[in-house]
C-alpha cells in the first residue's frame, strides 16, 4: 500500500499519477490525510501525557523519600487521571489506525511516470513484435481440435471430475507440461534464480501482504474452514517469505524462482474466447521474484522482461510485449509489461507473461525493509513476472508448430521432452 508520508508530502503528484486509472481516488486519499492529521494529533496528546506520567512517577518517589507524603498522594490522584486518559488515547489511537489502514487497502499503486493515460487494454502501448504474425495461419487447427486429435489434452474428463477450467493432461500432452516446467526452471535457475516450492495455500495475512486481498478476493479460493486461500499465483508465497524481515543492503537484489499450479475462480465470457487452455481455473506457471535496491528496481524490470523474451524466442513463438496503460494496470503495479503470444489458428493474441514493478506498495505492507550502510532502514522495490504460464503456451506451441504431419517440438524443448514430434 502507499505511505502515508508519501501522499502527505506528494499529493499532488500522486493524485495525478492515480488519475491515470481511470478513476478518481481524490476523495478516499483526502479521507486518509485527514484520518491521519487526527492520529498524529492523538499520538502526539498520547506523547504528551506519557511523558507527564513518567516525570510524576519520578516526583513522586522524590517526595516520598523526602517524607512529603501529602505532596506525594496529591501528584497520585493525576497520576491515576492520567491512566485513565491515556487508554481512552490508546483506543482512539488504534481505531484511527485501522481506518486508516482500511482505506489504505482502497488505493492502488501510483504508476510510473512512462504510464499513459488509458480506459482499457486496447490503449496498450506495443514496445515490441516480431514480426508478420500472419504468415502462418493458413489451414491450421485451434488447439482444442490438435488435442483431441492427438490425445493430449480431455477437457470433457476435466469437467466431470471437477468441472470447466480444470482440463486433465494426457501421454505427450502430460510431457509437454512436465518439459516446459522443467525448462523455464533450468532458464531461471540459470539466470540467477533461487529455486524455491512454496506452500499452494497462503494464510490471510500472506494475502494482503502482496495486494490480492482485499482487491481480488472474489476471484480466489477460500478454505473456510481453515481460512485459507488457494494460490492465484507463486507470487504470494514467494514474495510473503520476507514479510516482516529486515535485509541487508549487500544481499539485494535477491531472486527466486518457482513452479506452482494456479488457482484463479474468474471464468471470464463464453465463447472462442474461455475455449480449450484459453482461460482455466487451474494451471501451471513458473514464477521469477525478486527484492531489489530503490535505485536499482528498473533495471532489474528491464533484466526480467528480457528474460522472459529470450525464452518466448528459445520457443520459437510470434510475440509482442505491451506496456500496459493506466486503466489496465493491476492494483499493486507501477509498471507492467505484458508478453503476447500471436495465436495461429484462432488469429488473436494470448497474454502469457505480465512482469512489474511493485516498487514499495508490497514492501510496506510486507514490512520487508533492508539496512544501509548509514544504519537506516528503508523498504525494498518488489517485482516479479510469469516465466512462463503454461496453459497459452501450451496452445500457442500446438497451433504454430502444427503441420501436416503432426506438431514440431521447439528444438530447446526437444531434451525435455524427450520426443521430436506429436504425431
Amino acid at each position: 500500500m502507499l505511505q502515508v508520508p508519501y501522499l502527505r508530502e506528494n499529493l499532488e503528484a500522486a493524485l495525478t499519477g492515480l488519475n491515470k486509472r481511470n478513476k478518481d481516488f481524490a476523495e478516499t486519499v483526502h479521507h486518509i490525510l485527514l484520518v491521519d492529521e487526527k492520529r498524529r494529533k492523538i499520538q502526539n496528546e498520547l506523547d504528551g501525557q506519557l511523558a507527564e506520567a513518567n516525570q510524576l512517577a519520578k516526583s513522586i518517589g522524590d517526595l516520598f523519600k523526602s517524607g512529603k507524603k501529602e505532596e506525594a498522594d496529591e501528584l497520585k490522584k493525576r497520576t491515576s487521571e492520567l491512566k485513565e486518559s491515556t487508554k481512552e488515547l490508546e483506543v482512539q489511537l488504534l481505531a484511527l489506525e485501522e481506518e486508516q489502514k482500511q482505506l489504505l487497502y482502497l488505493v492502488p499503486n501510483v504508476p510510473h511516470h512512462s504510464v499513459v493515460f488509458g480506459k482499457g487494454a486496447d490503449e496498450n502501448e506495443i514496445v515490441y513484435s516480431t514480426g508478420d504474425v500472419h504468415a502462418n495461419t493458413t489451414n491450421k487447427l485451434p488447439h482444442w481440435e490438435l488435442c483431441e486429435k492427438y490425445d493430449l489434452i480431455d477437457f470433457e474428463l476435466g469437467v466431470k471430475i471437477a468441472g470447466a477450467g480444470f482440463p486433465v493432461y494426457k501421454g505427450k500432452g502430460a510431457r509437454l507440461q512436465r518439459a516446459l516446467i522443467n525448462y523455464f526452471l533450468d532458464q531461471a535457475q540459470a539466470a540467477g534464480y533461487q529455486e524455491f516450492q512454496p506452500p499452494h495455500l497462503v494464510n490471510e495475512a500472506s494475502g494482503y501482504g502482496t495486494g490480492q486481498l482485499p482487491d481480488k478476493e472474489g476471484q480466489m479460493y477460500h478454505v473456510g474452514v481453515d481460512d485459507l486461500y488457494l494460490i492465484p499465483t507463486a507470487e504470494v508465497p514467494l514474495t510473503n517469505l520476507f514479510r516482516d524481515v529486515m535485509l541487508k543492503e549487500e544481499q539485494l537484489p535477491i531472486k527466486l524462482t518457482g513452479y506452482t499450479p494456479c488457482f484463479r475462480r474468474e471464468a471470464g465470457s463464453y465463447g472462442k474466447d474461455v475455449r480449450g487452455l484459453n482461460r482455466l481455473h487451474q494451471f501451471d506457471k513458473v514464477e521469477i521474484v525478486q527484492l531489489a535496491h530503490p535505485s536499482k528496481s528498473y533495471e532489474h524490470l528491464e533484466e526480467m522482461v528480457a528474460h522472459v523474451k529470450g525464452l518466448l524466442n528459445q520457443l520459437e513463438l510470434p510475440f509482442r510485449i505491451l506496456r500496459l496503460c493506466g486503466g489496465d494496470m493491476g492494483f499493486t503495479s507501477a509498471l507492467t509489461f505484458d508478453f503476447e503470444v500471436f495465436s495461429a489458428a484462432q488469429e488473436r493474441w494470448l497474454e502469457v507473461s505480465s512482469t512489474s514493478n511493485f516498487e514499495t506498495f508490497q514492501a510496506n505492507r510486507l514490512k520487508c525493509r533492508f539496512k544501509g550502510a548509514d544504519g537506516k532502514s528503508q523498504l525494498v522495490h518488489t517485482l516479479n513476472g510469469s516465466a512462463l504460464a503454461l496453459p497459452r503456451i501450451v496452445a500457442a506451441l500446438l497451433e504454430n508448430h502444427q503441420d501436416e504431419n503432426g506438431i514440431r517440438i521447439p528444438h530447446a524443448l526437444v531434451p525435455y521432452c524427450g520426443f521430436e514430434r506429436i504425431n
